[in-house]
């Protein structure tokens, strides 16, 4: 099926067509949504996420029926999965009981481990309280796993300027100790994302009001970059909100809950700028033609999802979802086994959660 998906890139460019899909409404407060093999049938599953909700869900693919992983977890804000014992059903780590002010923010960090049956609940177990816990990533540093996270702000930020130093930490499975990546980011750090860019194992990146910066592990410590100071505006309206790789260039979304989507291939270049409350930032190849697109979606008013392609060095932009959902979090996975990435969203206000078929380009799409 990867040859199918790769046969579109053949045709002129045209818009990409997806077919949407809806899973599941009143998910309140809508915020997280994570691919991953939740029950180790070989098949997708998608964990949802919703901050207004005290039960944490998981939909399996692809019937998508409906089963509660946790309950109990109250103002839940972030997630992620990874096998760590080999059995082929992850081990997660989920922040919760976070507020956006650090002095109300206990910022709760557990694990989630099955008992034998993923479809009923799953064990909890506190790991960590860390004021503001935000965003949680799993990584492969040194050949082992371990989980990332980055609170939103220091323990003494107070808004509007949220000035104190915001530290990055880790959790090696088994100790489930935190251990300090760095302290040197300062205010606000919104965006998360790991992976290998340019490098052999796992790197870190992260955007903040102080712009973007890359963590690697050395073998001995951790070097910390800055690639980019992100929107020039005075602070605290500076820096990135979002951050995103592809292919000798990056993606970010500007400033904290911005309007602009920004490329940096290297000058800044300002692609987008109507974006409300901006809130997903993605990149993927979704037309298989070797370039990665970027997907951005927001949470204001129009509560659209978009895709942006490159054209003779221009950024063309596509709609995904004209209005239907508030998208909180997206998260790109061949949901369908058709070897082609497909869309997953999650929306605040909309309080839903659809996925969105990739179809290729109306002229492949036609008669499927």
């Amino acid at each position: 099926m990867i040859l199918a998906c790769l046969a579109i890139s053949m045709a002129a460019l045209e818009p990409l067509a997806f077919r949407e899909h809806s899973i599941a409404e009143g998910l309140r407060g809508g915020y997280q949504v994570t691919a991953t093999d939740v029950n180790g049938d070989g098949k997708i599953d998608l964990i949802a996420l919703a901050s207004g909700m005290s039960e944490l869900v998981w939909f399996e693919g692809p019937s998508w029926k409906r089963h509660v992983l946790a309950t109990g977890l109250n103002r839940m804000i972030n997630l992620a999965a990874a096998d760590v014992d080999g059995d082929r059903i992850p081990e997660i780590v989920i922040a919760h009981e976070f507020q956006n002010e650090a002095a109300r923010s206990i910022g709760i960090v557990s694990l989630l481990t099955h008992d034998g049956d993923p479809s009923q609940p799953w064990k909890v177990r506190e790991i960590d309280r860390l004021t503001t816990s935000h965003r949680i990533r799993a990584a492969r540093i040194d050949g082992r796993i371990v989980f990332i996270n980055a609170p939103l702000t220091g323990a003494k930020a107070v808004g509007p300027d949220y000035r104190d130093r915001t530290p990055l930490v880790l959790y090696r499975p088994g100790e489930w100790k935190r251990e300090v990546i760095s302290n040197e980011d300062e205010g606000v750090v919104h965006g998360l994302w790991v992976g290998r860019w340019k490098s052999k194992q796992d790197v870190i990146l992260t955007s903040s009001l102080k712009g973007i910066h890359r963590y690697e592990w050395t073998g001995k410590s951790w070097k910390r970059t800055q690639i980019a100071a992100g929107d020039p505006a005075p602070w605290p309206r500076s820096g990135s909100s979002e951050i995103a790789p592809g292919e000798g260039w990056y993606a970010s979304l500007e400033p904290w809950h911005g309007n602009q989507v920004v490329v940096y291939n290297p000058r800044r270049q300002v692609i987008e700028d109507q974006l409300v409350d901006g809130h997903v930032l993605l990149t993927a190849d979704f037309d298989g033609d070797g370039k990665s697109e970027i997907l951005a979606g927001y949470r204001g008013q129009g509560r659209s999802v978009y895709l942006y392609r490159q054209n003779r060095g221009k950024w063309i932009r596509e709609t995904l979802d004209n209005g239907g959902i508030a998208a909180a979090g997206c998260e790109i996975a061949d949901l369908n086994g058709d070897g082609c990435p497909d869309v997953a969203c999650i929306g605040s206000a909309t309080a839903n959660l659809k996925w969105y078929e990739n179809l290729g380009r109306h002229s492949n799409a036609r008669g499927r």
